[in-house]
């Protein structure tokens, strides 16, 4: 497969890989907003030309929208591959692709969010440990923080202080986002009338700026439901899926 970079130039006329095909859909719109701000400040999205979900999206980590501390690394945002894609080394190409840019700008290595087992919308692990990354950090809440360095005796990448224990003091659902997942522009409204139509308390924080992303308390900032101030959850959901889990709660 050949790969084609996004850029401000070709950003308009270009499917972004996720599962929605009109560039008027609201998902679209606002994920290739924010994505056009983020090019500035030297994003890269690489993706196959085929339309479907294989790409990668990553930048330096001074610039990512997560509470890291990773001077001299690239974050990872998302690097997905999936459906008939999997199984050709496309996810091979994509991270080698990272890893040269890497070299080529003399970083340290490359960092990004997974878990011990996979996890919905996380890097899987064992895909990355099979590449060479390995746990720098680890949350309470179990999502760890993997690098690859490129340096010998790189200095390990870490969460932030605000991010190593999730916790909130605010009772009831509170929703933590940001328009970096193109789901949420179309999910967290229709989870905001689910909550308010069955009288459950719930409240988004849309999360607009890198700097309120990078202090925020919790390592995974597209997605991150809290509950009575304990974080429960990095996974978008539609209403049925949100009402199932306040049942369980009580």
């Amino acid at each position: 497969m050949e790969y084609i970079r996004i850029t401000k130039e070709n950003l308009e006329k270009e499917h972004i890989c996720c599962s929605i095909s009109n560039n008027k859909d609201i998902q679209v719109s606002s994920k290739k907003a924010w994505l056009r701000d983020r090019l500035d400040e030297g994003l890269v999205f690489l993706k196959g030309t085929e339309r479907g979900k294989c790409f990668i999206e990553y930048i330096d980590a001074e610039y990512a929208w997560n509470p890291i501390e990773a001077d001299g690394y690239i974050y990872i945002d998302c690097l997905w591959v999936s459906g008939s894609f999997k199984g050709h080394g496309y996810s091979n190409d994509l991270l080698g692709a990272c890893i040269e840019d890497g070299c080529a700008r003399g970083k340290k290595g490359l960092c990004i969010l997974s878990s011990a087992k996979k996890k919905p919308f996380l890097a899987d692990p064992k895909f990355l440990a099979y590449k060479g990354f390995e746990v720098s950090d680890e949350a309470d809440n179990g999502i760890r923080l993997l690098y690859l360095p490129l340096e010998k005796d790189s200095e390990k990448p870490c969460f932030k202080a605000c991010a190593k224990h999730p916790h909130i003091d605010e009772d009831g659902y509170v929703l933590y986002y940001t328009d970096q997942c193109p789901f949420n522009a179309k999910y967290v409204p229709v989870v905001e009338k689910a909550a308010r139509d069955s009288g459950i308390q719930f409240r988004t924080v849309h999360i607009t700026t890198r700097e309120e992303a990078q202090n925020a308390p919790t390592p995974v900032t597209t997605y991150a439901l809290f509950y009575n101030g304990s974080y429960i959850t990095n996974e978008q959901m539609n209403d049925k899926k949100f009402l199932k889990l306040a049942g369980s709660h009580g």
